[in-house]
């Protein structure tokens, strides 16, 4: 962590305000997306170009992020509720403000934006599995983003799980996560059933199906704690020509939940909930593929690729300057 947190914290509660600030920018961090710091006047610019409505969705979104982002510098994600405030936070509010640009813009209706609990689960499903999947590099670099709930039931430190005689612990509390981000997919369908304008609809989808495929790779896989876990470029090529259409979609997350389902052990301790969620996913996958509608085929308006772009690189600012760095006495419960 090359920022202190003495001047971190303040940043990230007052980064909203610099989007308004001409000439704000930060050169004293080291970390490898510093450059969205040290460049930032060209970003604060390009915002204040944008229609006030877009201008309005980007700031609170930025003040909220920013505000909880700095409530979890100073403490540890405890609690499976608190896994889920964190998400929100950093994911989540991402979610939110991207489906108040789209409906601002008048692309979609206005119920995408309102409906901010469908708009959360997209975040936090992509965020959970980036957590889940990333299990080695985080504990390797100190970072502590798996629940305390979820690993204490099977470990007293959370390093424990890379040890080869932790494995069976290890599954399991993989397992364990795994099926709490899956609890969010029936939302995601829910929510990706309603967009109607392909641009915004292809937007969206594709970061989906790359983590429910993810997630399957990761279901129950030993190598989450022994390398890196990443899905084919070729699978990834395919999930992208694919995830243009709503049937196509389904088909998608039926056929990795199946992948998943053939993995679930007659000894996994969240076997039962795990059988469930897949259960209801297959339901709200048949549900949602009888009640199609049609999308329009054009492209997005500038003012709006312009505010995704901005929002996705006030994001970035954020999650470089919340990364979460913990000491080993932290990692151990202590």
């Amino acid at each position: 962590m090359s920022i202190p947190l003495d001047k971190k914290v303040p940043m990230l509660n007052d980064f909203h305000t610099y989007l308004y600030q001409d000439e704000w920018c930060f050169t004293e961090s080291q970390e490898k997306d510093r450059q969205v710091l040290e460049d930032f006047p060209t970003i604060s610019l390009e915002f204040r170009n944008l229609a006030q409505e877009y201008r309005d969705v980007i700031s609170d979104i930025c003040h909220r992020m920013g505000v909880g982002m700095a409530e979890f510098l100073e403490k540890k994600v405890g609690s499976m509720k608190e896994w889920d405030q964190y998400c929100h936070y950093v994911a989540g509010l991402v979610g939110i403000g991207l489906s108040q640009l789209f409906s601002a813009s008048q692309l979609e209706d206005p119920e995408v934006g309102r409906d901010t609990e469908l708009a959360n689960s997209m975040g936090l499903f992509l965020q959970k599995t980036n957590i889940i999947r990333d299990y080695l590099e985080d504990t390797q670099d100190g970072r502590v983003f798996w629940p305390r709930e979820a690993w204490s039931q099977f470990a007293g430190r959370l390093e424990d799980f890379a040890q080869p005689e932790k494995l069976e612990s290890a599954l399991s509390c993989l397992n364990l996560l795994v099926t709490d981000a899956l609890r969010h997919v029936p939302d995601v369908i829910a929510y990706l059933s309603r967009l109607r304008n392909q641009s915004v609809f292809n937007f969206c989808a594709i970061p989906q199906v790359m983590a429910i495929a993810t997630l399957s790779t990761c279901y129950n896989n030993p190598m989450v704690f022994q390398g890196v876990v990443k899905i084919r470029k070729g699978q990834a090529v395919t999930l992208m020509m694919e995830a243009t259409n709503m049937t196509a979609v389904q088909t998608i997350i039926t056929q990795y939940s199946q992948e998943i389902l053939q993995k679930v052990s007659v000894s996994d301790p969240s076997r039962d909930k795990t059988l469930h969620i897949l259960a209801v996913i297959q339901e709200k996958s048949a549900l949602s593929q009888s009640s199609l509608a049609s999308r329009t085929h054009h492209r997005s308006p500038m003012y709006l690729s312009a505010a995704m772009l901005l929002a996705a690189l006030s994001w970035q600012y954020l999650s470089a300057s919340a990364t979460q760095v913990q000491g080993t006495g932290d990692m151990q419960g202590q």
